[in-house]
């Protein structure tokens, strides 16, 4: 299990804790002289939660099982190891990588680009280039690194991600580089959508209007906890992640609405096809 994963499964249970003994994260700050937002950031799993953390919250939480303070100390212990994704430094979707990391299922709409897992280094690179202001090309080299190390967990042949993803047609048509360079692409892409664990859709122009859908956004989806899946949505300046019962319902509804309206697996190999030769001409 990933260090990102830990926290949060630790933050969860330090939550359930602590609304079990009726107390609110300020009373909880006020009697250990800590800050109300550190208890939100631990309990919602975006900052380290040390044993001594651990040690103190039980206490208050009046835990007397001893079996469940070890595991508890544990999780924080082995939550404080860092991801692979570390070693490239500053990674500003690092919680994501870690989810994505242990994620059994993802589920994910693409209104503007071809997910990062699905893409080809040459768009990445091209991607990452063009839509990151200032990015230095050191920076760049490491985020294009970090972007083709995330798809090793689709081809991993003991447990592959599956990825389900419905794509609007202007991920499609949007010329990212070159024309040759999509053409490359659309047949990744193709060739991707063919493998057993992994469906594509595109939504055409001619379906109309999206149902509901403000942007792009991911349902990720673990194996060890089915009911306690994340809704991720990619902003430019910050990253949203929902995780009530009610999000992801809503979510998972607006995804089902999007495949419902999108083509079938095997015509959108078809759609994208038509369009691969279209790039053939461009070349020419």
């Amino acid at each position: 299990m990933s260090p990102t994963v830990r926290k949060r499964r630790l933050g969860a249970e330090l939550r359930r804790l602590r609304i079990n003994c009726g107390l609110t994260g300020g009373q909880v700050a006020q009697r250990l002289l800590i800050s109300q937002p550190k208890i939100s950031r631990m309990e919602n799993g975006h900052c380290a939660i040390s044993p001594r953390d651990v040690r103190d919250l039980c206490a208050l939480y009046g835990v007397v099982d001893q079996q469940v303070l070890d595991s508890l100390m544990r999780m924080a212990k082995d939550s404080a190891q860092q991801g692979w994704w570390n070693a490239y430094g500053d990674v500003p979707y690092s919680i994501y990588i870690g989810l994505e990391t242990e994620a059994q299922s993802i589920h994910c709409f693409a209104p503007m680009v071809i997910p990062g897992l699905l893409q080809t280094p040459a768009y990445a690179q091209t991607v990452i280039g063009e839509t990151i202001p200032l990015i230095t090309a050191e920076q760049g080299s490491n985020r294009l690194k970090v972007r083709l190390r995330r798809q090793h967990r689709i081809y991993d042949p003991a447990d592959p991600l599956r990825l389900c993803v419905v794509l609007d047609e202007s991920t499609l048509r949007r010329v990212v580089g070159s024309p040759g360079l999509m053409r490359e692409q659309l047949k990744h892409l193709n060739a991707l959508s063919a493998e057993p664990h992994i469906t594509v859709q595109v939504l055409p122009y001619s379906r109309g209007a999206l149902p509901g859908v403000a942007g792009q956004f991911s349902i990720l989806n673990f194996a060890d906890n089915p009911e306690a899946g994340v809704v991720y949505l990619e902003g430019s300046n910050s990253d949203l992640y929902l995780e009530k019962r009610s999000d992801l319902e809503h979510y998972e509804v607006i995804h089902a609405h999007l495949q419902a309206r999108a083509l079938s697996p095997h015509n959108t190999r078809n759609f994208i096809s038509g369009l691969i030769g279209n790039y053939d001409v461009a070349t020419t």
